[in-house]
């Protein structure tokens, strides 16, 4: 009797040790990385609108609605200053930013478009509806000329499809529609990112603009009649 009280004290101290041994907490549940964003083109893709020849018309509860416009966009790359001297000067203006190619894309990566629902007149031509290349030939700090050209644009460097440019690269002029001389002015402030839009809008017409570093651009144009 005595022997088998001992052994069941025994296996309950046992049993009461074994339940206090301290267990290895568990490890924790593996989890995915965060999706990362994407990274950022150093010359991210900008929008210009506007509409011409409509109008704002009021409903019956003096609600203004344009109606009847027709859209015109210029779609384009736009790269930063950011501390460099783009423009140059002397017999070096205007090359960096060409980089090699006749004249300069007036933006980055594939070529600056202009894209009008209804006909404009450029410098006293007519451009019909349609899309476009636009370029700048940039003579020197006071004397830049706009480019409207029926060349169109590449999707990447490599795209092999006739009669499309990648920027500026093998442009020749005689796919041009316009060239005109642009009204060219220093600013007080230096636009870091170049800028394309328009400015003095009208349902007859307008201009578009261009801004970068401290230099503003502009040609007017109206409505084709």
């Amino acid at each position: 009797m005595r022997n088998g009280l001992l052994a069941l004290a025994l296996i309950s101290i046992g049993g009461v040790a074994f339940a206090q041994t301290p267990q290895a907490p568990a490890a924790p549940a593996a989890t995915a990385p965060a999706p990362q964003p994407a990274a950022r083109p150093a010359s991210p893709a900008g929008t210009a609108q506007t509409q011409v020849a409509g109008a704002y018309v009021k409903d019956e509860k003096g609600r203004e609605t344009y109606r009847n416009g027709k859209w015109i966009e210029i779609t384009y790359g736009r790269p930063l200053k950011r501390g460099r001297d783009v423009f140059a000067s002397g017999a070096d203006y205007g090359t960096t930013l060409n980089a090699g190619a006749p004249v300069w894309r007036a933006g980055a990566n594939q070529a600056t478009r202009l894209t009008t629902e209804v006909p404009l007149t450029i410098g006293g031509k007519t451009v019909p509806a349609g899309s476009y290349n636009l370029y700048v030939e940039l003579k020197s700090p006071t004397e830049w000329t706009l480019i409207v050209s029926t060349w169109g644009a590449k999707k990447t460097g490599n795209d092999p499809t006739p009669d499309t440019l990648w920027g500026a690269y093998n442009y020749t002029p005689d796919k041009d529609v316009v060239r005109v001389p642009m009204t060219v002015s220093k600013s007080q402030a230096s636009i870091d990112q170049l800028t394309w839009g328009f400015v003095d809008v009208t349902a007859e017409g307008g201009k578009v603009f261009l801004a970068w570093d401290t230099v503003n651009a502009m040609v007017p144009f109206t409505v084709a009649k």
